[in-house]
């Protein structure tokens, strides 16, 4: 069964000209508002004067776009789909199972990155764009108006941006449009600036220069929104993309020309803080431009924070991240607001803004973590193409290109650390700890996990559901399970039916939510252990799926009714006598971590900061969408030994489920 918004989704993803101009929208808002900033810091990190310099930095501006966008990502990196979903986590979901365990390393390394040098993304855009109010009053209030447009920026993202983002496609296409008519009117202000087509003069730049490392620093911004191509291609579609790169990718190239083409033929016009993405705008839509500017900025802005929720929330579903509050402002498949993330992000904004002050000193600090995440990436996409039993001396030569590009790249943004790259850095470390230690502490807990047979105790449990003598706490009774499997169960949880305080029930059901690799997978096996009092069912969900579990619970108990196999007759007669279905109560069983010699020192330390991370994750029962009056969460000491059992598991059934996006009441 598939649901009206996959259905949407599935029409933008096909190739069409609609799909095309929203994927405008949608992918190139950082990569295309880069010709904001980058040949304004090429011209301070070199000799404008002499041509050949201006030549060599465009030459290696166009075979940076070719080879880093391009190649790696458009034609490489966008056939490493799952299931049609791209980015860093996706891609690692995709490997995993078959990769080496120290993976999860590059993964989270590269989603850390890629959030922390985001953090500049809203700051230098904005900031760039209403710096060009300046041709017209220098004294304009820059920082003031940035702060209250990102404040808007933030503030509307709990409303949903569905209205307002069908309007990104068509004002992208204008903002491409107008980049490559006023780049293509200042080409023959000097026609030779055509030779950087020849990879010769980049070369023979970055060799005779000395300035090499802050040359390629500030080469590097024209391609740190490449990442954002392959992150999207799940609202996209590898075709759309595809198609589309062309267009946005010759818009560019012509804009970067003929901001060259104006540098070299009016020198003595450079000066400092001068912006020559502007000086070449003519003068009687230069206001027009400063306006459409500011719009692709909000849009470059907007990207990146939804993107930034997606990150998080994929991060929650691969237990990279504790589980914190989601809400979901419209059914759109994907669209999705954090609330934490957002005040996380504006906040450092903010601070992001007010201590840089320009985008000038913003671009010392801009790229520095994001050559990470591509490092990252290319190392995974190895794993990929090893996997994909791709030819051997394909994937070497792979390797060596991109390592070899990326980490060229990275040592010449190396000294962006000193000029303020130590922000990003410092935030990306804080990210990557958490992950870390959420990670490792998730793999703790499992460990001592004591698995029994569930099968060896259908005897009593069926016995206690039938002696009248115990008061009986439910009709039906849902234990959340950890354990995967047929007959797997913890022993706290039987200890729970069966010791603690004998809980009588008419059925007990084991739910167990196993997240996939897949990004949009929604099935359930169901399997009858006891007929008429315990059952089993193991709900499947995709990284990238909402975890409604009380909702899916609900839509599975009402198709098992459907089908005979389960029943919402009450068990109290002068219930079920005036037809009220039965009642539901979850059983959640909480281990709480205790300092036990059990572990060793770094075990104590990755633990210990996992219950203070842990401070930060909504309640188990918000998490999972269950109605908390129907909850009961009982606390048991994490220090149990380790204790497996196999088994072998006989799937009953496989059945999809609707994804459900809407808010509705659980059961």
């Amino acid at each position: 069964m598939t649901s009206e918004c996959n259905s949407k989704q599935k029409h933008f993803q096909s190739l069409s000209l609609i799909g095309v101009v929203v994927t405008l929208g949608i992918v190139y808002g950082d990569i295309g508002t880069s010709p904001l900033y980058v040949m304004k810091a090429i011209v301070r990190a070199g000799n404008v004067f002499d041509p050949n310099y201006i030549i060599g930095a465009v030459s290696c501006i166009i075979w940076t776009l070719t080879l880093q966008t391009t190649v790696k990502y458009v034609l490489i990196a966008l056939r490493a789909d799952n299931r049609g979903e791209g980015g860093i986590l996706a891609l690692y979901a995709l490997i995993r199972k078959r990769s080496k365990a120290w993976l999860y390393l590059l993964a989270i390394i590269g989603a850390s990155t890629l959030v922390a040098d985001g953090v500049i993304t809203p700051s230098i855009t904005v900031l760039s764009a209403i710096e060009g109010l300046k041709t017209y009053e220098p004294e304009t209030p820059v920082i003031p108006i940035c702060l209250c447009i990102i404040s808007v920026l933030f503030f509307i993202q709990q409303f949903g941006t569905r209205a307002i983002g069908k309007f990104f496609g068509p004002l992208m296409l204008v903002w491409f449009a107008m980049m490559g008519f006023v780049g293509s009117i200042h080409i023959s202000d000097y026609w030779l600036i055509l030779k950087a087509f020849n990879p010769y003069y980049a070369l023979e730049l970055l060799i005779q220069s000395p300035e090499w490392f802050i040359i390629l620093g500030a080469v590097f911004l024209c391609t740190t929104g490449a990442e954002a191509l392959y992150s999207d291609l799940g609202h996209c579609g590898i075709k759309n993309i595809r198609v589309s790169w062309v267009f946005v990718k010759t818009m560019l190239v012509l804009n970067y020309l003929g901001q060259g083409a104006w540098i070299i033929s009016n020198p003595e016009a450079v000066t400092p803080g001068i912006n020559p993405f502007y000086a070449i705008i003519p003068r009687g839509i230069l206001f027009f431009g400063i306006v459409m500017a500011t719009i692709a900025a909000v849009i470059a802005s907007q990207a990146l924070i939804s993107g930034s929720f997606t990150i998080f929330s994929e991060a929650m579903n691969l237990k990279f991240w504790p589980r914190i509050k989601i809400k979901y402002p419209t059914q759109l498949k994907g669209q999705l607001y954090i609330p934490m993330v957002n005040s996380a992000l504006l906040v450092l904004c903010i601070i992001v803004i007010v201590f840089f002050q320009s985008s000038e000193n913003m671009e010392a600090a801009y790229g520095l973590s994001i050559t990470i995440t591509m490092l990252m990436t290319t190392f995974l996409l190895l794993a990929y193409l090893s996997q994909k039993a791709v030819n051997k001396f394909v994937i070497a030569l792979f390797g060596i290109i991109f390592i070899g590009l990326e980490s060229i790249f990275c040592a010449a943004n190396m000294f962006k650390f000193f000029h303020g790259g130590w922000v990003t850095v410092l935030i990306a470390s804080l990210l990557f700890l958490v992950m870390y230690v959420w990670h490792n502490g998730k793999q703790l807990r499992s460990r001592q996990v004591n698995s029994m047979d569930v099968r060896e105790q259908y005897k009593i449990i069926s016995d206690i559901k039938n002696d009248k003598s115990i008061p009986k706490f439910a009709t039906n009774m849902v234990f959340l399970s950890k354990l995967a499997g047929q007959y797997e169960i913890e022993q706290k949880i039987l200890y729970s039916i069966i010791n603690k305080h004998p809980m009588r029930a008419d059925h007990y059901i084991l739910l167990h939510i196993d997240y996939q690799d897949e990004p949009s997978t929604l099935a359930y096996e169901f399997f009858t252990l006891v007929p008429d009092t315990l059952y089993r069912i193991n709900l499947k969900l995709g990284f990238r799926v909402h975890p409604f579990v009380s909702r899916y619970f609900r839509q599975i108990i009402e198709e098992l009714v459907q089908n005979g196999e389960f029943t919402l007759d009450s068990c109290y007669p002068s219930l079920e006598k005036h037809n009220i279905p039965a009642n539901f109560i979850f059983v959640l069983i909480n281990r709480i971590y205790v300092a036990l010699n059990m572990y060793s020192m770094k075990e104590h330390f990755i633990m210990n900061l996992y219950s203070i991370i842990g401070k930060m994750r909504i309640n188990v029962s918000r998490s999972l969408g269950l109605d908390t009056s129907n909850v009961i969460v009982e606390n048991v000491p994490l220090n149990i030994p380790v204790k497996s059992t196999a088994h072998t598991i006989s799937p009953v059934r496989i059945t999809n489920l609707d994804p459900i996006e809407e808010d509705i009441q659980g059961i």
